[in-house]
């Protein structure tokens, strides 16, 4: 069943539009939420989460892309999960490396003014992944948007680990001097 095939089964109000979300993006969401939590039970969780808050928004929202609108909830989701446990245990998966790596160059937000700036920040960074190569997006975004750990990247780019673990520190760099020459204090 195709996306416009199941948005219109939440159009209708019909619980199989999470049947066929469930049988076409489980595996997907789940590897999101499990890529952040590190934690099988959490992430189911979070998938099903996904399919409540998917069913409550849709309608009125009529995803372009339902499986990057489902990424997104998820991934929230999840993050907000992490937020709430507020444990080791729970936070030391890729989630905590990956914005570890990122700390020096991003900081999260906390007043309005913080606020803005995140929106103008955010807009800086899709410029930025837009001047990039499509591997070297995939990679990035992999790594900072899905939180797939450096092994995982590797072998879906059949890259080696040291190559990945390298390609990722030159975007680092490149997207810090970026940052900075567009005003962008850090």
């Amino acid at each position: 069943m195709d996306d416009r095939d199941i948005i219109a089964l939440y159009f209708k109000r019909l619980e199989s539009a999470i049947t066929e979300t469930a049988k076409k993006y489980g595996k997907y969401c789940f590897s999101i939420s499990n890529n952040i939590l590190r934690n099988r039970q959490d992430a189911e969780e979070s998938v099903n989460d996904t399919y409540l808050q998917t069913w409550n928004s849709i309608p009125p929202t009529k995803p372009n892309c339902l499986s990057a609108y489902l990424a997104k909830i998820v991934r929230n989701i999840s993050l907000n999960r992490i937020k709430a446990s507020k444990t080791q245990k729970r936070g030391s998966g890729e989630y905590e490396l990956a914005y570890d790596e990122l700390a020096g160059i991003i900081s999260s937000p906390q007043t309005v003014e913080d606020l803005i700036d995140e929106i103008s920040l955010r807009d800086l960074i899709n410029r930025w992944l837009e001047s990039l190569s499509p591997e070297q997006r995939m990679v990035f975004v992999g790594r900072y948007w899905y939180f797939d750990s450096v092994a995982t990247i590797s072998t879906k780019m059949d890259f080696s680990v040291s190559k990945t673990k390298m390609l990722l520190l030159r975007l680092r760099n490149e997207l810090k001097e970026y940052l900075e020459s567009e005003g962008v204090h850090l």
